[in-house]
């Protein structure tokens, strides 16, 4: 507690420091970016922000300036991101900016394509990404608290930060760049209400050297307001709805801040979809009344999102909630967004357009000619080795006394794989206490059982002799990202296998994080069979790359990779059917297909479609 109380005094001092220091630099000229009262001022000029969602990671870098010209053209003058520390610090130390991670590439490009910025650098940033944006090794350290004072956490979130501004801090409105302000943590009033917390986050920022305005974001409710502000930081509302909901919210706000800005910081213009629920959509009437409401009373908005992007990788997170104990992120975050996954305009894109166009006073730039996906004849896929078959060349056997989280192998995510050799008859329930999240059973190689944590399984009725080899396939579907349970989403078996009321020990453990050092390590081409869980590798050979949809329907549940490029999760119990596969991952002539499966599949082939396929969700 020392050690804590010790840190924050220091954090303050420096935030504190920091501030004056600010305040007391003489300026020849007005700052470029300022919040003055209840507006928004742009080298002097009153200022309403106009803004769209998009994150960098979330869009295939090569097509990260023709999104950005769809939503100057849309009428919007900023775009808005989240920072994903969890791309950026993989491993404690180890910092990736390159790439699809490369954030300051993708506010230049903002900017060049005559767009402000608007940065949520966290740390928290939720967007239904796993672990709510954090990086999984944080949760290595046995009960380091995310989100607290908790001082080993601190330290971490200072280093992030100190990284974060190496790479943007000179991008700031503050230096006249094209970042006006930055978020100061995310929804924190739905987490929780420690001040001291926010304070510190504060300060961490503004020793980093980001020194541009600041202010908060919260749901429209007075409790939420309470948690997640500061009296001296600007704040604003996030809701969703219809043009109603908008005034009622941005009124909530008015009421908690008379004399501060008006804007939504999130208008969700859609939703977000869970595996086994049903697609969202959200009309594009409803969404050009709320936006011509907020312009007609100079409220700024952020449509969240504008482009919601995919998923790719193990990027998805999940939720929870009363009834569902475990809702896992689908890979699409389609979002129902005014660009579709592809990037294509939908109507609610030339709705909203049309009312935009009616508030400002210049013409619209023309509406570039978006990417066209386009169907691919079906391709072979052959088996390439089942999974078991494959072990020793995916990684190490580790052994253990007890089954535990993969966390504690230092696996951040994947699948992970239990083996044990019984040695005595097991007859009974077999009980995987804290199964996060989905397991498939198997003794002497074949698959009996499967056990589904979105159900509330954890118990499979087993009859095996002794003797048998009993295997745990264990799938991380993503870590809780919103509410109390994200402090402690570790992934895998958490607690104990049992066989009734003993706990079974004795373990060689596998972590199988199908990182591509792994996969480079499977051999090339085709042999043996894939029953249960195994690889399957086929080529789609092109005149020319183009964007497209696999079709994952008959292929029950797994992950594809393509060139190397890994496109996401796949599971036939819906809403999403097709995984995207922009071109700028494929080439002219042979590209490398490789699937992993946890189920055996019923087709023989994949091809590329020219539209996402939703189907209502069935149970598995």
């Amino acid at each position: 507690m020392n050690l804590t109380k010790t840190i924050l005094a220091g954090l303050l001092a420096l935030g504190l420091s920091s501030t004056l220091a600010y305040a007391a630099e003489p300026s020849a000229r007005p700052p470029h970016f300022a919040i003055d009262g209840a507006h928004f001022k742009l080298d002097g000029q009153p200022f309403v922000i106009r803004s769209g969602e998009m994150h960098y990671p979330r869009i295939p870098r090569a097509a990260w300036r023709e999104r950005l010209r769809m939503a100057r053209a849309m009428g919007l003058n900023t775009v808005t991101t989240y920072a994903f520390w969890s791309q950026h610090e993989p491993e404690p130390g180890q910092w990736n900016f390159s790439g699809q991670n490369d954030l300051r590439a993708f506010i230049k490009t903002a900017a060049e394509e005559g767009l402000n910025v608007v940065l949520r650098p966290g740390p928290y940033v939720c967007a239904e990404v796993d672990f709510g944006g954090f990086p999984a090794w944080l949760l290595r350290t046995q009960g380091l608290r995310v989100r607290s004072m908790d001082a080993r956490y601190l330290a971490a979130s200072a280093r992030y930060f100190k990284r974060l501004a190496q790479e943007v801090a000179d991008l700031q409105s503050s230096r006249g760049g094209p970042i006006l302000m930055l978020q100061l943590e995310n929804e924190y009033g739905s987490y929780g209400r420690d001040h001291d917390y926010l304070r510190a986050v504060r300060a961490q920022m503004r020793q980093a050297g980001f020194d541009a305005p600041l202010f908060t974001s919260d749901g429209g409710a007075g409790r939420l307001f309470e948690g997640g502000t500061l009296p001296d930081v600007p704040a604003v509302v996030n809701f969703g709805g219809g043009a109603d909901d908008a005034q009622a919210s941005v009124q909530e706000l008015a009421a908690w801040r008379p004399h501060g800005p008006r804007m939504a910081g999130e208008y969700w213009a859609g939703w977000f979809d869970h595996w086994g629920e049903q697609h969202h959509t959200q009309s594009p009437e409803e969404a050009a009344r709320t936006v011509d409401r907020m312009l007609s009373q100079g409220v700024s908005f952020n449509l969240y999102m504008f482009h919601g992007g995919t998923s790719f990788g193990w990027l998805a997170g999940a939720n929870y909630s009363g009834s569902d104990p475990y809702q896992p992120d689908t890979t699409s975050y389609d979002y129902a967004a005014a660009l579709d996954e592809a990037g294509r305009p939908t109507p609610k894109y030339f709705a909203l357009r049309d009312v935009i166009a009616r508030h400002v006073k210049t013409a619209l730039p023309p509406v570039p000619a978006a990417p066209q996906p386009q169907a691919l004849p079906a391709f072979a896929l052959q088996p390439a080795g089942s999974l078991l078959a494959r072990l020793e060349l995916l990684s190490k056997g580790q052994p253990s006394r007890w089954a535990r989280a993969m966390e504690e192998f230092g696996q951040n995510y994947g699948y992970i794989l239990y083996r044990k050799r019984l040695d005595a008859p097991a007859k009974g329930k077999l009980v995987l206490d804290g199964l996060h999240d989905q397991a498939t059973v198997l003794a002497d190689g074949r698959v009996i059982g499967r056990l589904d944590r979105r159900l509330g399984e954890s118990t499979l009725a087993v009859d095996l002799p002794a003797g048998v080899q009993l295997d745990l396939l264990v799938e991380a579907m993503g870590r809780i990202g919103f509410g109390a349970k994200l402090v402690d989403d570790t992934k895998g078996i958490t607690r104990a296998v049992k066989l009734g009321d003993d706990e079974l020990e004795g373990w060689t453990v596998y972590p199988l994080p199908l990182d591509a050092a792994a996969l480079k390590r499977l051999p090339a081409g085709t042999a043996g069979d894939a029953a249960g869980p195994g690889f399957w590798r086929g080529t789609l050979t092109l005149a020319k790359p183009v964007d497209t949809f696999l079709d994952t329907r008959g292929w029950g549940k797994g992950q594809v990779w393509v060139n190397g490029h890994h496109l996401g999760r796949y599971w036939h119990i819906g809403p999403q059917q097709t995984l995207y596969l922009p071109a700028s991952w494929l080439k002219e002539g042979a590209n490398e297909v490789l699937v992993f499966s946890t189920e055996t599949p019923t087709a023989g082939t994949m091809q590329g479609v020219a539209a996402p396929v939703y189907e209502t969700p069935k149970r598995d």
